[in-house]
């Protein structure tokens, strides 16, 4: 591994280093909690949570898909307010 590192010329990276840029990724691509959980081979969420947390201030994407899925239901009359 070390052969390998050195190849790509990064310098100072630890195992550790990719490990962590990997599940930052994951979290910021989608990966539940159970998902990074798996990832890390951890079986308790405070780790997981860690990289959870980059994934914060998502509500208004989440509220966009929320509302669009209602809207395939319900369409909104034209003119008036959808209520969100």
């Amino acid at each position: 591994m070390l052969r390998a590192l050195n190849a790509t010329g990064l310098g100072d990276v630890h195992f550790h280093d990719l490990r962590h840029t990997g599940n930052t990724l994951a979290a910021t691509g989608g990966a539940t909690t159970r998902e990074l959980m798996q990832r890390m081979g951890h079986s308790s969420v405070r780790a997981a949570l860690i990289y959870q947390h980059l994934v914060n201030g998502r509500d208004h994407a989440i509220a966009a898909h929320v509302d669009e899925q209602i809207r395939k239901v319900r369409p909104t009359e034209p003119g008036k307010p959808s209520g969100t």
